[in-house]
């Protein structure tokens, strides 16, 4: 009995010495058989209820506030690109190729007179399919010709000639015009000025929080952020068989940058 005693007051000296070994020890025991069943449940209870006990008091009460910050600017935009091209059709596909290519050699040409430097222009499409008659069911079909279709992006650099560019692509002979993206040459610096509103945004909320409360802010603990930003969509394409009554048009404005920003705020009494 008194050995078994001895052994008790060994496993809570290693217990008291590190949760870890006294778990050891007490396997360690039971594979030995020195302790009674009533021993073995009573280091068991010992060593889950020490790590639970020193783990709680280990874990001081938190406090603090997330709040989300908005900020945005309006920029205009300092250049475009434009969507434009040739669609020819022909019995052969070399007869619609070089037609093709003839109309495509014009509007380049037309391009370069207007400004536009050789790397603003850009082959985005080239194809060359089949055209068959239409046909009855069940019927074979029948292949009448080819159609070829070539179309490129045209970067525009000065924006205010945007609408002169469309006009003469038209009276050039492109058939497909449009597609017209305002963009932004340095979003970057407009995208800061609106993360600053954002970051004042939020700590003007959490203020107003802690303030209600009956706390006082503290230091930023962390911050996230959602681009909320998302260009304009792009002007349809347009279907040009001629030239059109008048110049196209076309009014730049301007874009909305936004921020949105998740901010963690610590609180203090």
């Amino acid at each position: 009995m008194n050995a078994m005693i001895a052994a008790v007051y060994a496993l809570f000296a290693a217990v008291m010495a590190t949760p870890r070994r006294a778990a050891r020890v007490a396997v360690a025991a039971k594979s030995r058989r020195f302790f009674s069943g009533a021993a073995i449940v009573a280091a068991a209870v010992f060593v889950v209820a020490v790590p639970a006990q020193a783990q709680q008091s280990q874990l001081p009460p938190e406090r603090g506030v997330v709040v989300i910050g908005e900020g945005s600017v309006s920029v205009p935009p300092d250049y475009a690109r434009v969507r434009s091209g040739v669609t020819t059709r022909a019995k052969t596909a070399k007869e619609a190729t070089e037609a093709n290519t003839k109309a495509m050699a014009a509007i380049t040409a037309m391009l370069s007179n207007a400004g536009i430097a050789q790397k603003d222009i850009q082959t985005a499409r080239f194809s060359v399919q089949p055209i068959y008659e239409s046909h009855q069911s069940n019927s074979e079909q029948k292949l009448s010709g080819f159609s070829v279709s070539n179309q490129i992006n045209v970067t525009i650099r000065q924006i205010d000639k945007v609408g002169e560019i469309l006009d003469r692509l038209v009276t050039t002979g492109a058939t497909d015009v449009g597609n017209v993206e305002f963009q932004h040459s340095e979003p970057s610096k407009a995208l800061d000025e609106a993360r600053e509103a954002a970051v004042a945004d939020a700590r003007r909320k959490a203020e107003l929080y802690a303030h209600a409360s009956g706390l006082s802010l503290g230091g930023v603990t962390w911050i996230t952020e959602d681009f909320g930003y998302a260009p304009p969509m792009p002007m349809a394409a347009l279907r040009a068989s001629g030239g059109m009554a008048a110049p196209v048009p076309i009014a730049a404005g301007e874009d909305t940058l936004r921020v949105r920003i998740t901010v963690g705020f610590d609180m203090t009494p």
